[in-house]
């Protein structure tokens, strides 16, 4: 567990960025507990009384790895023309959302047939269902991808591409410890010497962008997907169900 949400009940001497009973959020290895220590200067800030904690312990991770993946790998413009692989996920339901919101012209959103309708909810303009059409023969062409998935080659990517595109990786396909890598090492390996910029994410937890996503939640423009919520003492069964891929959004532990 990383993302975390809640009150803070202590701070040391020597802090001065927050006090007991401030509403914090942000993420922090071991947050699967009723308490967590975070240096101040790391991945915590204040919540926005507008948004609820378990809306902001939807956050951390899966949204910072969405704007990092559309303003930095990704380098967005405004009016630029985005697809979203795995737009019914934890990052991708905020990658939808976060590219509307940072102007984009129209944005396309891949995921199965029970989604379709959820992720056209947060502001998709097209919605593939991938178990009917492949984005890949549609004729579109992209100045951004942001793929979670990794069910299309390389070279099907590229082709559906602007030849100044993006193509940003968010992990890779399943399978046992080497089948994630391969997508993203075939990515680095041949960025140099194609036109377009191809790119693998690992999302930096900073406070700055925390507070990026708490205005855009503030602002009306992003609201997490919630899926189901589990007791702490359901952990185990949270994982597991997180492991089947059929999550829509995000999984929360409650702390009662």
């Amino acid at each position: 567990g990383v993302d975390f949400a809640g009150v803070v009940a202590e701070v040391g001497p020597d802090v001065t960025r927050f006090k007991p009973g401030d509403e914090v959020f942000g993420g922090r290895n071991g947050a699967f507990a009723e308490f967590v220590i975070v240096p101040e200067d790391r991945g915590i800030v204040l919540k926005p009384e507008s948004v609820t904690f378990e809306q902001a312990a939807a956050v951390p991770i899966a949204a910072l790895t969405a704007l990092q993946a559309l303003r930095d790998s990704g380098q967005m413009q405004p009016g630029d023309k985005v697809l979203i692989n795995g737009a019914s996920g934890g990052v991708g339901t905020f990658a939808v959302q976060i590219a509307k919101a940072l102007g984009a012209e129209e944005v396309h959103g891949v995921c199965s047939t029970r989604n379709v309708e959820m992720v056209r909810s947060l502001g998709a303009d097209r919605v593939f269902d991938y178990k009917q059409e492949n984005y890949t023969e549609s004729g579109n062409k992209y100045d951004l991808i942001v793929d979670m998935v990794s069910n299309h080659s390389l070279s099907a990517n590229r082709q559906v591409l602007q030849p100044d595109g993006r193509l940003v990786l968010v992990g890779g396909a399943k399978g046992n410890w080497i089948a994630p890598m391969i997508g993203p090492i075939k990515a680095l390996l041949t960025s140099p010497f194609v036109s377009q910029e191809l790119a693998v994410i690992f999302a930096r937890l900073v406070a700055e962008d925390l507070v990026v996503v708490a205005d855009l939640m503030s602002d009306g423009a992003v609201t997490p997907v919630i899926d189901q919520q589990f007791a702490l003492e359901e952990v185990a069964d949270a994982i597991r169900y997180s492991e089947t891929g059929r999550a829509r959004g995000k999984i929360l532990i409650r702390i009662d």
